[in-house]
């Protein structure tokens, strides 16, 4: 798993590529929470454009990641999701938690 971070308008943006599953799911938790630390940031938006798959240890970093916001009265939002990805999304019940956008124009706009 490959994270590429930027910042816009005040929110962090981890653009991912790979797949987010059990062996990346750790790794990538420790990058961005570093990240959000880093820059003592409490809006996120992740950009699943480049992951392909996602178990439910991909359903842990993100619900893990909007409980930490959530504790600075933050926003986490998705953007660019395929299908099978969108599928676990709405299985696992994230979208009583979070909002999806077509793009992480809309994102920024809408957090």
């Amino acid at each position: 798993m490959q994270l590429k971070f930027s910042v816009e308008d005040g929110c962090l943006i981890v653009e991912m590529h790979g797949e987010l599953d059990h062996h990346s799911a750790e790794g990538a938790r420790i990058k961005i929470d570093n990240k959000i630390e880093e820059l003592g940031i409490n809006k996120l938006i992740f950009d699943f454009a480049g992951v392909n798959f996602m178990d439910s240890s991909g359903i842990g970093v993100i619900i893990g990641r909007y409980k930490k916001l959530k504790d600075y009265d933050g926003k986490v939002a998705v953007v660019n999701l395929k299908p099978q990805i969108k599928k676990i999304f709405e299985l696992s019940g994230l979208f009583k938690i979070l909002s999806e956008f077509e793009s992480t124009k809309e994102a920024l706009l809408n957090l």
